[in-house]
């Protein structure tokens, strides 16, 4: 018996090689120039930017398209980046995208209250690019990898009930 060759994967390759094509990030803030920083420094990734400027943007931003990835400023207008944080984390249907805290905060009770809301990761300003472009690429990796495995637990229950 040969082996089957396998479908392709919508996931991200596990090399540096990656480009980022498919991958969409949000990226949330209320400076002009970290949006423009965070910007420059994700043009590497070659993935779809969205930008918002406070928590409720973000939020319609997600609902509007959902993205694979959210870098998300604490202190903005109008609603946190904590807040924005816990709606999307207590709602099922964005609870699963990756969220980044990236804040000017470097307190241990700031990192706690990241956590708390249910933060992926915490990034302090000013970021490292470096520091930056290997979190995101980890992140969506490993995100996509939960969507495959999912879909494949989908298929087997679908299998094992007849459907």
């Amino acid at each position: 018996m040969t082996p089957q060759p396998s479908k392709p994967s919508n996931a991200p390759p596990l090399t540096d090689s990656w480009d980022g094509t498919g991958v969409s990030v949000l990226v949330v803030d209320d400076n002009e120039q970290n949006l423009e920083l965070l910007e420059a420094y994700l043009e590497d990734l070659r993935c779809d930017l969205s930008l918002a400027r406070d928590g409720l943007e973000a939020l319609d931003a997600v609902a509007e398209k959902r993205p694979d990835l959210i870098l998300l400023d604490v202190m903005m207008p109008r609603m946190s980046g904590f807040q924005a944080c816990s709606k999307l984390k207590g709602d099922p249907a964005t609870r699963d995208i990756p969220v980044v805290m990236v804040t000017a905060l470097n307190e241990v009770s700031d990192v706690e209250r990241a956590i708390e809301c249910g933060a992926d990761d915490f990034l302090s300003k000013p970021v490292n690019k470096l520091e930056l472009l290997t979190r995101v690429k980890s992140l969506v990796r490993i995100s996509k990898m939960q969507q495959e495995l999912q879909r494949a637990l989908n298929q087997l229950r679908s299998f094992r009930d007849g459907g």
